[in-house]
């Protein structure tokens, strides 16, 4: 059956699989991860603002990062805590397609922060002496606002090329909408959809590439002295953790919705949809945290808690 309207269209998510009494107890859990994910990015935000010594280039690109991280968890989080709530399994047209943007721009938003973030890392250590040259504050609100516009226009792009897609099928096996799963219920061919699908991944590996870059000579920098070695383990690998964390997480997603069995276990399916929507959002700003000696001490002060000497 082939749909003559997008405004007739309500999909059906099958991805949660719960019994009444376990229902609640997945409510409850879900709910408090998403309060304390949005609560540990809030106070590195607020941190940020408040500490007049926080306000180098990398502390805003940080904060950045922490704004990302909510706009991400809540284009998840609401929508599962619905539907747990009042047992709904749907979801409209335009909000699948709202759901599936937001998502994706939180993906490739935190990928390009990452990459304007390791060149502010490159620049503060191979290049010391002509950091704040340039590492302006123009330079810095408008790399800010380049990683924002190019993120939101490849999934605008992304979502075109998905809306002109006739659709003969509803049933979307994810407990969330995603692009490539709404790609598969179309009628028609979808070449034009991966084509630019190889083209996204080709730009965020290159950014992928273009970090390990800086990275290399990050590393070759620090090893001159103690001083930058300390730099490097304070600034840089918490950087690097998030990397990692985040492209593991995001490459697990898209190579089992490709190429993973719909015949395995439920819960591991769930797991790999949505680890990367859950884990980053809140271990960053937590890996950040701790290793940062000046934002560890101001939330310690905040919160009037003694100071352990890591």
């Amino acid at each position: 059956m082939e749909f003559n309207s997008s405004q007739e269209i309500v999909f059906v998510l099958h991805g949660l699989n719960v019994t009444q009494t376990n229902k609640h107890i997945y409510f409850s859990f879900t709910l408090i991860l998403y309060i304390f994910t949005i609560f540990v990015n809030l106070i590195l935000i607020v941190t940020i603002f408040l500490e007049k010594m926080l306000h180098d280039p990398m502390y805003f690109f940080l904060c950045n990062l922490c704004i990302n991280d909510i706009y991400g968890a809540s284009a998840f989080y609401p929508k599962i805590l619905y539907d747990l709530l009042f047992d709904s399994h749907v979801i409209t047209y335009i909000g699948c397609m709202t759901q599936i943007f937001v998502i994706y721009s939180y993906a490739f938003c935190e990928f390009t922060s990452l990459t304007v973030m390791a060149y502010d890392r490159y620049v503060a250590i191979c290049k010391p002496l002509q950091y704040h040259s340039i590492m302006t504050t123009r330079k810095v609100w408008t790399l800010l606002l380049l990683t924002w516009l190019f993120s939101w226009v490849e999934s605008s792009i992304g979502m075109g090329l998905t809306a002109r897609l006739p659709l003969c099928g509803v049933d979307i096996d994810k407990l969330y909408c995603s692009n490539w799963a709404v790609v598969k219920l179309s009628c028609v061919d979808t070449t034009l959809n991966n084509f630019y699908g190889f083209i996204l991944t080709f730009s965020h590996v290159s950014q992928t590439i273009l970090i390990l870059i800086s990275y290399m000579n990050i590393i070759k920098a620090s090893l001159r002295s103690r001083a930058e070695m300390k730099k490097f383990m304070q600034t840089c690998l918490p950087h690097l953790i998030t990397l990692t964390n985040f492209t593991i997480s995001l490459t697990f997603d898209v190579m089992y919705a490709r190429y993973g069995s719909n015949t395995s276990l439920l819960a591991l399916r769930n797991i790999m949809a949505v680890e990367f929507l859950v884990v980053p959002p809140l271990v960053n700003p937590i890996i950040y945290g701790m290793k940062l000696t000046q934002i560890r001490n101001r939330v310690r002060q905040m919160f009037k808690l003694p100071n352990f000497h890591t």
